[in-house]
């Protein structure tokens, strides 16, 4: 996700400093990036080498005018950030946050700025989905609002406006069709490949709900499912015993090797 920010970010021809404390980390969002890239400079897309040029790989937070936070759905570690941020970004920056569910409200409240702070959701894969949401939380100003809907706009995107609870809108409706999927497996309704067969062409998504959860990884569902749950207390939201199982046994999806699929 973090890869995929920078490189939209990138071809709108902005400065970008990337930072990821896991190592190698960095290395490979660059890989990625420029496979993407050179599939969109097959199609009459941006020179690979120039976008990437305005790509700078950094040991730690620098100073910004902006900050996207696109690490582990993890609210200590999300905080922990806000708080360097807000110590080191210039007093006019804005510190946005890709989460999937956290609220961005106590992210705000760690910080000296919480009028600029705001919830800059992108969808995966970013460099092809369209879909920004902006999340308000309670002190986010209208100024901060316009600005990061300019700028997803500017990025090609189209920036959706919703409040600050539980899951947003996507995540709210997304991750308990994906849990009644793994409950669908669980009990024996059907396979995998069929529960995926029908939602792709029975609904027309392009992925099935447990592909999808291998690509998100099981243990980004969960930590969301989790969110919901609390936040919400409603026991619909809990994850499927068969999702916690996965995430137990390591099987989390696309990034280790194997989910409800081997890859």
């Amino acid at each position: 996700m973090g890869g995929g920010i920078a490189q939209v970010l990138a071809v709108s021809g902005r400065r970008v400093s990337l930072h990821d404390a896991a190592p190698g980390a960095v290395e490979h969002g660059l890989e990625t990036m420029r496979g993407s890239l050179a599939k969109l400079a097959a199609k009459g897309g941006p020179d690979p080498d120039e976008v990437l040029a305005r790509v700078e790989p950094v040991d730690g937070l620098v100073a910004a005018d902006l900050l996207i936070e696109a690490v582990v759905e993890d609210r200590a570690v999300k905080e922990d950030i806000f708080r360097r941020a807000d110590a080191l970004l210039p007093a006019e920056a804005i510190l946005a946050s890709n989460t999937s569910s956290i609220p961005i409200t106590s992210l705000a409240a760690v910080t000296s700025r919480p009028d600029r702070v705001i919830g800059m959701h992108f969808f995966n894969p970013v460099p092809v989905l369209k879909l920004v949401e902006v999340i308000r939380g309670l002190d986010t100003s209208d100024e901060t609002a316009r600005t990061i809907a300019a700028l997803a706009e500017d990025l090609g995107k189209t920036p959706a406006e919703v409040r600050d609870l539980p899951g947003f809108v996507s995540n709210r409706i997304l991750m308990p069709f994906i849990n009644e999927a793994a409950y669908a497996l669980l009990e024996g309704v059907a396979e995998a490949e069929a529960i995926d067969t029908i939602a792709r062409l029975g609904f027309a998504h392009p992925l099935g709900p447990l592909a999808l959860a291998d690509l998100i990884g099981l243990d980004t569902c969960v930590a969301i499912m989790e969110v919901l749950h609390h936040g919400l207390g409603d026991p619909k939201y809990a994850p499927c015993p068969l999702l916690r199982q996965y995430v137990h046994a390591g099987r989390l999806g696309r990034k280790s090797g194997r989910g409800f699929y081997t890859y």
